[in-house]
């Protein structure tokens, strides 16, 4: 079983390209020195992550994301013990950032702007799967929060 928590925040501020590239750097190697896995997304200052991993470790993980400045207005969407990880190489997908070189960044998801639909998770997708779509579709309809 592994662990699986999803949660989403607000920026403090809106992240610039190179922000997230070292974000996404950063993040990709702590987590796989951790056995962290998951995919985080960015859209508009807004976040939505999936980490997966051992509990204390991921429980760890989630506390300093809690007390990081970059982020306000943290909320614990879904946590429970999965049978195996749903996002085994961990990635970050982000939106409306044209100077980004996405080539460039391993482990860039191009999740936020593909028309992926819940039918590409197969017949009968997760309920983390269904939460990153909605994500998605909130912020790709503007319907979403946006930072302050």
């Amino acid at each position: 079983m592994v662990y699986s928590l999803v949660y989403v925040s607000s920026g403090s501020s809106r992240f610039s390209a190179q922000e997230l590239g070292d974000i996404l750097a950063v993040s990709r190697r702590n987590n796989t020195a951790s056995d962290v896995t998951g995919i985080l997304l960015y859209r508009d200052g807004n976040l939505m992550q999936v980490l997966e991993g051992e509990k204390p470790v991921v429980r760890a993980l989630y506390h300093r994301i809690e007390q990081d400045s970059r982020h306000h207005g943290v909320i614990t969407v879904w946590e429970a013990e999965e049978p195996e990880r749903q996002f085994p190489d961990w990635s970050m997908a982000f939106r409306d950032l044209a100077e980004v070189d996405e080539t460039s960044v391993p482990g860039f998801s191009r999740f936020l702007s593909t028309p992926l639909t819940a039918a590409a998770f197969g017949p009968q997708p997760t309920l983390v799967q269904q939460l990153l779509l909605v994500f998605k579709d909130q912020y790709a309809t503007g319907a979403g929060r946006r930072s302050g």
